[in-house]
């Protein structure tokens, strides 16, 4: 384990995998393929994830501003509300802008997953693969045309702490208590928050909002009920193995965002949570570095609010702790504790840990040839340290150190 274990949980994954029409022996031999998507070994569809990735921020940011994409100046689903202009009316109308660009960007990922699939199918037949997954040879179809046992395929989904911090944001500084104008942070966002007067507003939204990650349902539920509206579009459409054999053949939702949520920062514009342009988003379903505060209990309360039980695509997240907190028998018996607790209470699906100091990061990135067997957790997936880029590593760094 080289001090990284990872915990998924089967009390959701099981059951839930026996509702959608998994064998009950089959859906007990489960296993986590990839990161923390999950799939049953030697019967599934030949492959667990989607074919792309939905940036939530930057999804947000066209909902603020008339449908235009704030990185590209293109508005590919346009309307008429803008924090800009300062007329959205009330939070619900942002909420509903929300939901209208994240129903149209869902509907394009399938597209592309389409399209992708049945060029696939059609020139990279992957015989070999086909031949070692339950029913390909039966059915005389490779894993691509249909030949799966089971077939069911997840979205995958970056900066989904950014959405819930950015909703929490706007709607209890803008809205709420008035503190900041729709005009105001329209500029400041156009701007990166340059200047005196710009930093000073986007330090009312990193200290004066609730953030995801410290229990409040303030901004917790806020972001659950944006997260479902993506989930319940999902899960409304098909691949293109559905009706050929196997069973199901649909989507879900999943959050394993592996490393993108650094390349996907860079190339998304300042966001309504305080995180300036072009760095990262937060990575799976973890808090947005540094803004969890309360402890891993209060993470874990917050995550617990996300419907785990309709995200079979995987509930990634992410926590480090100190060396120090689990040097004693007593501290790993608290950890332990702490992760029972988490599934069987909040229902938590997925927690992993880097038992490693700041000290020891920072020491390995300004001395890598003296850190070359360091190993860390990315997302759901473990790297050397020192073969990371420079980004990541310092997206890493900047995670919240817990103690127990």
């Amino acid at each position: 384990g080289f001090g990284m274990p990872a915990f998924n949980n089967d009390e959701i994954v099981i059951p839930e995998f026996i509702k959608l029409g998994v064998e009950k022996e089959d859906a007990y031999n489960y296993a986590s393929i990839g990161c923390i998507e999950t799939a049953v070994p030697g019967k599934w569809g030949y492959r667990c994830t989607g074919m792309s990735f939905i940036n939530f921020a930057r999804i947000l940011l066209a909902a603020l501003n008339e449908g235009v994409d704030a990185t590209t100046g293109k508005a590919f689903l346009p309307h008429d509300k803008s924090l800009a202009k300062g007329n959205f009316e009330n939070f619900e109308q942002v909420t509903a802008s929300w939901a209208e660009q994240i129903r149209y960007y869902t509907r394009k990922s399938i597209e592309i997953d389409t399209v992708v699939d049945s060029v696939l199918e059609q020139q990279a037949q992957d015989i070999f693969c086909s031949t070692l997954v339950d029913d390909c040879l039966a059915r005389g179809k490779t894993v691509k045309e249909g030949g799966a046992k089971y077939d069911w395929v997840s979205g995958l989904q970056v900066g989904i702490a950014n959405l819930g911090n950015s909703l929490a944001a706007i709607k209890h500084l803008v809205f709420d208590d008035a503190q900041i104008t729709q005009p105001g942070l329209a500029k400041a966002l156009a701007e990166d928050f340059a200047g005196m007067e710009n930093e000073q507003l986007r330090q009312r939204l990193i200290n004066y909002a609730p953030k995801y990650g410290n229990d409040d349902d303030s901004v917790d539920q806020l972001l659950a009920d944006a997260y479902q509206v993506y989930i319940d579009e999902l899960e409304q459409f098909v691949n293109t193995r559905h009706g050929r054999g196997p069973i199901g053949g649909g989507y879900y939702a999943g959050t394993s965002s592996i490393s993108a949520n650094v390349p996907f920062g860079a190339s998304t514009m300042a966001t309504p949570d305080g995180r300036k342009a072009k760095t990262p988003l937060a990575e799976g379903a973890s808090p947005s570095s540094g803004s969890d505060r309360l402890g891993p209990t209060a993470v874990y309360n917050s995550v617990g609010k996300i419907q785990a039980n309709k995200i079979l695509g995987g509930v990634l997240l992410n926590q480090k702790l100190s060396p120090a907190a689990v040097e004693s028998e007593g501290d790993k018996l608290k950890l332990s504790m702490l992760i029972r607790t988490f599934f069987n209470h909040h229902k938590g699906w997925h927690v992993q840990y880097n038992i490693v100091s700041r000290e020891t990061l920072l020491a390995a990135k300004k001395n890598p040839e003296q850190y070359r067997d360091l190993v860390v957790r990315v997302a759901g997936y473990s790297a050397f340290f020192t073969a990371l880029s420079p980004d990541a590593q310092d997206d890493i760094i900047a995670r919240t150190e817990h103690s127990l």
